[in-house]
């Protein structure tokens, strides 16, 4: 029985978990509508280093900060849900109602900006769990980072679907003037009905598109990811999408195909067989089509898009809407990192000799 506000169904253990609880019927039924929400349970997770690197070839940069670990949107179908399994907890519901924030976040930048040996280039905010979810509103962890990349002049992409980001709205201007900001918003669905189940406590969608109208006006370059396209759930509002973000002010358009590596995919099929039981059969056989023949595959290339006839179709689909509505590719959002510069504060003194 789903959860209100909740987007797993259920919390099972971790694939490092050395044992495993199955729950099991008594006999002494109880209506789930009587139980208490589940609440969330936010712990300091104080960091050593907070610019992480990877060397994919398919995500469109090498460095990225994630001020929070767990996520309370609740994406039933967040790629990031099994990285709760390093903690030893459940990539269900506690991914969504145990997080962690790092409270030196922006110390620990600072310092890593100002080593000899870096070498500037974009950081991408928000790439593993959002990170103008709710609990930013009160820890403003995600705020301090920026305000630490305005002064360093450091070029920043990004990642949201919270509305919570107008917050910053003056902030985000006066660096797009010095064209070290670009903002993609996450825009899955134009369906409320579908929003409320899929992405439980993220934005609702017309807040996420006065958010890029907001951002626009302000002269921050928008751009909107179409993330994920599930076949048989959404894919039915690529064009509509398009057409309401073009609308709206944003300047480009990507998308990227359902993802679901490790426990995901059992949990995702929860979430089918609860919410869309009449199709949940029929989209899972599409999402094998296009991961040739599985339920994921992670290659490089590949992972983001997938392959065979539904992929290509999509793919079409997608550059021809894009098009009509004059949005181009992510990768034309260029910013500068030639501006960057450690500021006299943090730059060391010379020793006087006498």
């Amino acid at each position: 029985m789903p959860l209100k506000a909740r987007g797993s169904l259920s919390n099972p253990a971790g694939r490092f978990e050395a044992t495993a609880v199955d729950a099991s019927d008594d006999g002494w039924w109880s209506d789930p509508g009587d139980s208490p929400p589940l609440d969330t349970l936010v712990t300091t997770q104080f960091a050593r280093s907070i610019i992480a690197h990877n060397d994919s070839p398919d995500v469109g940069f090498d460095q990225s900060i994630n001020p929070y670990r767990g996520c309370e949107h609740g994406c039933i179908y967040c790629f990031a849900r099994p990285t709760h399994a390093f903690l030893n907890l459940s990539p269900g519901l506690d991914f969504e109602t145990r997080l962690f924030f790092k409270p030196n976040a922006a110390e620990l930048l600072a310092a890593e900006l100002s080593r000899p040996a870096y070498r500037c280039r974009p950081i991408a905010l928000g790439a593993n769990t959002d990170p103008y979810q709710p609990i930013e509103r009160k820890l403003r962890v995600t705020r301090s980072v920026l305000e630490v990349l305005d002064r360093f002049n450091h070029p920043v992409h990004i990642i949201t679907k919270g509305s919570l980001i107008a917050r910053d709205i003056e902030l985000l201007a006066d660096m797009a003037q010095r064209r070290l900001v670009v903002v993609m918003v996450s825009v899955t669905s134009l369906r409320d009905e579908l929003k409320r189940t899929l992405e439980p406590r993220a934005a609702a969608p017309r807040a996420r598109l006065r958010v890029i109208q907001t951002l626009s006006a302000a002269g921050v370059p928008v751009g909107v990811l179409v993330a994920p396209v599930i076949p048989c759930v959404n894919d039915d509002e690529i064009e509509s999408i398009l057409e309401e973000v073009a609308a709206a002010g944003a300047r480009s358009a990507s998308y990227v195909l359902i993802r679901l590596p490790h426990e995901v995919k059992d949990l995702f099929r929860e979430w089918l067989a609860a919410h869309l039981p009449d199709r949940a059969a029929h989209v899972m056989s599409l999402i094998r089509q296009s991961r040739g023949g599985k339920d994921y595959d992670s290659r490089y290339g590949t992972r983001m898009r997938g392959t065979g006839v539904y992929a290509d179709l999509i793919e079409q689909r997608f550059r021809a809407a894009a098009k009509r509505n004059g949005l181009c590719d992510r990768g034309a959002l260029t910013l500068d990192t030639s501006r960057f510069c450690i500021p006299a504060e943090k730059k060391p003194q010379m020793e006087l000799g006498l």
